[in-house]
């Protein structure tokens, strides 16, 4: 594996770096992915994963823990096997991401289930495969979990998820611990809801858990819901209901423009000493990273179609769209554009767009460019909530996924192809 950094790496991307006029990930040329395997094109970094996940091995060395990748922010399969190879387990919200665990060879026993919309069906899948812990989020997802596992013989072992009003400080779809989101359980009634939960016999209640929101770049949110979570904990074990590990989520913030974020390890240091000075230190802990393990593990590749001058706007038009890249047109979010082969002259700003028919299809806004009609270009930070939101609006094929380790390129993924879109589909008569 090709670890070596180089001066022109990339800010926050370490391993995606300009050698000569070349851009490369890792040893090899973006470039010459693009020829091969045509765009838009995801390529990632196995060497920036493991990186990412090794400050947050540093940062529970010597602790009881558990680190399960939050699978939703990039699900395909080889990124999985990637994780469970090092010993992760796996926070999924679906059957269907559960099925990805089981095929990428991950341990059911290190899954956690989470998500206020559980099925009869999903929570049956889990029960048989002997998956780790539920996050339940709900009274009535305790009733109806309860039910299934009896009706198999079963006790489902639970963690109540409950919500810390909290405010992250982030954007407010990517919110989840305040009083107005839809998930977790009111902190108020957090122990009236875990005495239920112990009453009933088809569960096992071993766990608290707390996820306030995602791309959070600042430690005081953390530091406030872990005051608030061992407050809990207090509370509940005083009413008779032991809690065996405490699950602190994810959420942790990647550099998209010119954010800081702490380092995973240096957070964890911090937490770790305010977990100690109130006497759980030695309590088994959960956590659930998942864009700050992948984000900037990823690059999408994409050729630029069109330039097209307007009065008030210049248009780069480009072959991927808000179908590859949902991020921009959902939450309005920055990354970073650059070029794969830098060309001299004076940078026009444009606005970088995609095909499809919506005037939210957008990339980038106002980014001061030197290109022409045929360049390739590189959508930084596309690792996490890009290939797992993707769509076939317009009857466009999700793009193929290259994942790079050392000098060796991987497809992980083929292109679809426009029958790939309808294959499922059946005419009438």
């Amino acid at each position: 594996m090709n670890t070596e950094l180089t001066a022109s790496a990339l800010p926050g991307q370490p391993f995606v770096a300009y050698q000569g006029s070349h851009l490369m990930v890792e040893g090899v040329r973006l470039a010459d992915l693009a020829r091969e395997h045509g765009t838009p094109l995801f390529v990632y970094s196995k060497a920036a994963m493991l990186t990412a996940l090794a400050a947050y091995q540093r940062g529970f060395a010597g602790r009881k823990a558990q680190i399960c990748y939050a699978m939703k922010a990039n699900s395909s399969l080889a990124v999985l096997q990637v994780f469970a190879d090092a010993g992760c387990g796996f926070d999924i919200v679906s059957g269907g991401e559960l099925a990805r665990v089981l095929a990428a060879g991950g341990d059911p026993a290190k899954v956690i289930f989470s998500g206020v919309g559980k099925t009869r069906a999903e929570m049956k899948q889990a029960l048989q495969v002997g998956i780790g812990c539920f996050n339940v989020e709900s009274d009535a997802e305790l009733d109806v979990l309860s039910d299934v596992a009896v009706g198999l013989g079963k006790r489902a072992q639970v963690s109540l998820r409950v919500n810390p009003n909290v405010d992250p400080k982030t954007h407010p779809y990517i919110s989840t611990g305040l009083k107005g989101n839809k998930f977790g359980i009111a902190h108020e009634s957090a122990v009236q809801v875990y005495q239920h939960a112990a009453s009933l016999p088809g569960l096992q209640v071993v766990g608290i858990d707390c996820h306030i929101g995602s791309q959070i770049t600042e430690m005081t949110p953390y530091l406030d819901a872990m005051d608030r979570v061992l407050d809990l904990v207090a509370a509940v074990e005083a009413a008779g209901v032991p809690i065996h590990h405490i699950d602190f989520g994810g959420g942790l913030g990647i550099n998209y423009n010119g954010d800081t974020p702490p380092e995973a390890d240096a957070l964890w240091g911090q937490l770790l000493a305010k977990l100690d000075a109130r006497g759980y230190g030695q309590r088994q802990l959960m956590i659930e990273p998942g864009r700050s393990l992948v984000g900037n593990a990823g690059v999408c590749l994409t050729e630029v179609m069109y330039l097209k001058p307007g009065e008030q706007k210049n248009f780069c038009i480009v072959d991927a769209a808000m179908n590859d890249l949902p991020r921009p047109a959902m939450y309005q979010a920055f990354h970073s554009i650059v070029p794969v082969a830098p060309r001299s002259g004076n940078a026009v700003a444009y606005d970088v767009v995609g095909p499809v028919c919506e005037s939210g299809d957008w990339i980038g806004r106002d980014r001061q460019l030197v290109v022409q009609s045929g360049d390739l270009l590189a959508v930084l930070s596309a690792g996490a909530y890009c290939m797992s939101m993707a769509s076939n609006y317009n009857t466009r094929g999700r793009a193929a996924e290259v994942l790079v380790d050392g000098s060796q390129a991987h497809l992980i993924r083929q292109r679809e192809s426009a029958f790939d879109t309808f294959a499922l589909e059946q005419l009438v008569g």
